[in-house]
């Protein structure tokens, strides 16, 4: 009886007429209760409707989410701007079209699902359902696709999509945002994630066909298609075949007395991980037993981003001193980034930052590709990039050994598809990074990897390990030989917008209209340059070199003291970012000094461009 006045309940709401008194509210409201075939999250629409609670039914059902750094971030829940069954449905629909339209052979090559351990349980939503969904719209519209029978890294998804010569590809992801978070992140043909202008173009797709089509929502296509097809074992076994070109001291990995800790941050890395250690000869890494298997709710650390260091790295620094293990290997829950520590003489842990890890990627990447060069192998044919927020220090290592340096905009979409071009003319990438974590060694993969990345590390440290030498030593040569780069990252939160904005707009208009700052409090400033914009005064004609991105915020200062400072928002969260690096000299070698003279220009930084207390910004939390 109970369940019948349930469903006449639903009937009633489903079939009134909705009189919020806002037109495009009432429209939404009856979309969403006509197309959402979740139960959980159509119940979390109902009331808030029967509660009357219509600004939060106008924030939830009156804007969509669009798409950022390759793809769409959210948090999941009821509503168009929030990743959930009929969401994800929508993105493929428009995906579908969009491929469609730029693959004749679409329905021949197919394409690629992988998905990670996140889920929420109020709204019944996990990755692994979502990817479900995603291959379920395809599968209707008579598309192959490789859905992934496990959950799996995210760079298996752009690594498969290449091997397989698939379209393009989806992986169900938030990497390491709050649990509440997930994502769809897109990549192309190519292997790279997308760039512009398919992100726009998806969206303008996305937006035609938000109907469900018949079959959309049919799940149980992923088990009865002759069309899906599990690519797990060939892709995992080829993706390990291929990590040996970039293993060059097997045997004596295979004797080392060095041991490793590893944690996979509640997420999709121990499985990999472990058998990544195998194929370079390892012993297997000691895993954190309350980390090891996946858990959506993340229960042992406060965020899971292996990038807050000391705080989020407790249970895995503990488990080593008690293994008595040196090195700290973290993937976060995703498994495309890695954090590692090593434990010093006086007992004290040094978590390495992006930037000191990637000077040290640098070295290693080179002086292996030194030694097994072949005799005709020119070192002008060799590249490393970087994104124009991370450490010049590849640059200077550059300068000094002949090979090239690039730099791109933030992100790894765009490291991917320069990665690309270089390829495609002949040249030879040895690595790129950026400083969020982000390594990238050999290019078997063109997206961050923390699974290589891991297993490097490893190999690094044990042959370093046989001269007596640790990681944190030999980065203090490689300092020595190619000049000091110091460089601190931080952030602050802002849920306003409009004061993101304004902040922005007075460094553009400093002292006078369009005049940006000459000063930083008493530090000079040699060169200013706004992606947001396109000026670059280093330039004759002040035009940036690197592509303009109007839709983020992001200003360079180049100082006369050598230090230069990036501010910029973040693509995926509420965030303006700081980034400051003191690139010295190899002559200068007092760091107490670059380091106080860095400190300060940060203060100056904060106090007169962002000032933190007149815009109400929350500083990171420590």
């Amino acid at each position: 009886m109970a369940e019948n006045t349930e469903g006449d309940l639903n009937s009633n709401l489903l079939h009134a007429p909705y009189h919020t008194g806002d037109p495009q509210l009432d429209t939404a409201i009856g979309q969403w209760l006509r197309w959402d075939k979740n139960p959980k999250t159509k119940e979390q629409i109902e009331n808030l409707l029967r509660n009357g609670m219509n600004k939060e039914l106008r924030d939830r059902l009156c804007c969509r989410m669009t798409f950022g750094t390759a793809g769409l971030r959210s948090a999941m829940g009821a509503g168009f701007c929030y990743i959930n069954d009929l969401t994800v449905i929508q993105s493929t629909q428009g995906m579908y079209k969009y491929l469609e339209r730029c693959f004749s052979d679409f329905k021949q090559r197919g394409f690629v699902v992988g998905y990670d351990t996140r889920g929420q349980v109020t709204s019944s939503c996990s990755s692994q359902r979502l990817a479900k969904l995603t291959a379920a719209v395809l599968l209707a519209r008579d598309v192959p696709v490789y859905l992934f029978s496990r959950y799996v890294p995210t760079p298996f998804v752009p690594y498969a999509v290449q091997k397989l010569k698939a379209v393009a590809g989806v992986m169900i992801t938030a990497s390491h945002n709050r649990k509440e978070d997930n994502g769809y992140k897109v990549y192309w043909e190519t292997g790279a994630q997308i760039t512009s202008p398919h992100d726009k173009e998806i969206l303008k797709c996305i937006e035609e066909c938000v109907e469900p089509w018949n079959g959309s929502w049919n799940d149980n296509l992923v088990d009865t298609s002759p069309l899906k097809r599990d690519p797990l074992q060939d892709i995992c076994r080829r993706y390990m075949e291929d990590l040996k070109k970039i293993c060059f001291y097997r045997e004596l990995n295979s004797k080392t007395t060095l041991k490793f800790v590893h944690t996979s941050f509640h997420g999709v890395g121990h499985d990999y991980v472990q058998l990544a250690f195998k194929v370079f000869g390892f012993k297997p890494p000691i895993p954190v037993p309350e980390q090891k298997d996946p858990d959506p709710d993340f229960s042992t650390v406060k965020c899971p981003n292996p990038e807050e260091g000391e705080s989020v790295l407790e249970l895995s620094l503990r488990l080593a001193e008690k293994e008595n293990a040196r090195i700290v290997l973290a993937t976060d829950p995703d498994a495309d980034r890695l954090a590692a520590a090593e434990l010093q003489e006086n007992g004290s842990w040094k978590i390495f930052t992006g930037n000191e890890l990637a000077a040290l990627f640098g070295w290693w990447m080179f002086d292996c590709w030194k030694k097994n060069k072949s005799r005709n192998a020119d070192v002008k044919n060799v590249y490393m990039l970087a994104t124009t927020v991370s450490s010049k220090i590849l640059k200077a290592i550059a300068l000094k050994e002949g090979f090239h340096f690039e730099e791109t905009l933030p992100g790894f979409k765009w490291i991917g598809s320069r990665i690309i071009d270089l390829l495609e003319n002949g040249k030879e990438v040895l690595f790129a990074f950026e400083e969020s974590i982000g390594f990238l060694c050999g290019t078997s993969v063109l997206d961050k990897d923390g699974v290589s990345a891991a297993v490097v590390v490893a190999e690094m440290a044990s042959y370093l390990e046989t001269m007596n030498i640790t990681l944190k030593q030999q980065l203090v040569k490689v300092y020595e030989k190619y000049g000091y780069h110091i460089s601190k990252t931080s952030y602050f939160l802002c849920y306003e917008p409009p004061t993101i904005k304004s902040i922005f707009e007075r460094l553009r208009n400093f002292d006078s209209p369009k005049e940006y700052p000459k000063f930083c409090g008493t530090f000079a400033i040699l060169h200013v340059r706004d992606i947001t914009t396109g000026y670059d005064s280093s330039q004759p004609n002040k035009k940036s070199v690197l592509p303009v991105s109007k839709n983020s915020q992001m200003i360079t200062f180049t100082f006369q003291n050598g230090c230069v400072a990036t501010l910029r928002t973040s693509g995926t969260e509420p965030k303006i970012k700081y980034y400051a690096e003191m690139c010295a000299s190899p002559d200068q070698s007092d760091t107490a000094l670059l380091e106080e003279e860095l400190k300060k220009l940060i203060d100056a930084l904060i106090e007169n461009f962002l000032q933190p207390s007149k815009n109400g910004l929350i500083w990171r939390s420590v």
